[in-house]
């Protein structure tokens, strides 16, 4: 027992590493390849890394076909359309920013599951904890800045043309960074809702399912999103091995034996790993800059992700005959 928890412990700092280190992949990858090839090529690769891991433990896929259009829908928000948005956006944010707007995942799923699958209810600290997410969303994306900027250059020649440009692909991108966390939340909310209860799967299964769904996706969709120049160089290729292998097909491995052995509540706390491993590496590797708003805004996040899943709690008011008793 204690090695098991040592090694579910282990696979809980690896998840960690690999998901926060992701984002930094992805800006290198993108020096050689567009976005779609990198959405593309992660995809392809991590769903062959996890047949391979269903041959070697010999796990066998379910039957029906019910399940697998279940999984069609779960490829496309969780992986597809998320990993093309991140992909298409760290072209105009840092890696770092992305890999905070990630961690706002477990906000948007609290509204997935609440209201619009309605497999659970909001109480009041879970409400407390939405609002502030949501306001902490609005102190990352700093639309002042945007504001101030347009408004500062009104009049101005064509530089500033130029720089409102790049203002609103700034801002695009971090749009981008949020679609891909508001289809984690729906994904989630699917899951609970149509998996879960009604078409229970392996951990295993469940990962090549959603990844091998993903992938085929893209496969098809490859004439639309595989396309644009390439440059193969040593760095491109490794960030795109690592994104692929170990980042999409063996840490989804990795994700669902930790959260056979912890269950889902411990597990998604490693949301509060990734984005302080992302950030570190975009400012220690790639030279990045954070703005004030940045980490205030994902202070404030991460208060709305402890209300929304309960690890925090606010205290009860005290009614009218319980202060009676106690006089």
């Amino acid at each position: 027992m204690p090695r098991n928890r040592f090694s579910t412990a282990l696979q809980f700092s690896a998840l960690g590493l690999i998901w926060g280190a992701s984002f930094l992949f992805m800006k290198v990858a993108l020096e050689g390849v567009s976005f779609g090839q990198v959405a593309w090529t992660r995809l392809v690769l991590g769903a062959l890394t996890l047949a391979v891991l269903l041959v070697v433990t010999r796990t066998r896929l379910p039957k029906g076909r019910a399940v697998y259009l279940h999984f069609i829908v779960i490829g496309a928000f969780g992986c597809a359309i998320p990993f093309l948005l991140f992909a298409w956006a760290e072209q105009y944010v840092t890696s770092g920013l992305a890999s905070i707007y990630n961690a706002v995942t477990p906000i948007t799923t609290a509204l997935m599951v609440t209201l619009a699958f309605r497999v659970e209810r909001l109480g009041r600290d879970r409400v407390l904890g939405v609002v502030a997410g949501i306001i902490g969303v609005v102190i990352i994306i700093g639309p002042w800045t945007f504001l101030t900027a347009l408004g500062s250059d009104a009049g101005a020649g064509g530089s500033a043309g130029a720089a409102h440009g790049d203002l609103l692909l700034e801002l695009a991108g971090q749009l981008a960074c949020l679609g891909s966390a508001i289809c984690y939340g729906f994904t989630f909310g699917y899951i609970r809702r149509f998996i879960t209860n009604r078409h229970p799967v392996t951990g295993l299964t469940a990962a090549f399912l959603q990844v091998g769904m993903g992938a085929a996706i893209l496969l098809v969709l490859t004439p639309f999103v595989a396309v644009g120049p390439i440059s193969l160089e040593p760095q491109v290729v490794g960030s795109l091995l690592v994104l692929g292998i170990a980042g999409t097909g063996v840490a989804y491995y990795w994700y669902m034996k930790v959260l056979n052995d912890w269950g889902p509540t411990a597990t998604s706390t490693v949301t509060y790993l990734t984005p302080v491993v992302g950030v570190a590496l975009g400012i220690l590797l790639l030279g990045e800059t954070l703005t004030w708003n940045a980490p205030v805004g994902a202070a404030l996040v991460f208060l709305g992700i402890l209300l929304a899943q309960g690890r925090l709690r606010l205290p009860q008011r005290r009614t009218k005959s319980a202060g009676a008793e106690a006089g």
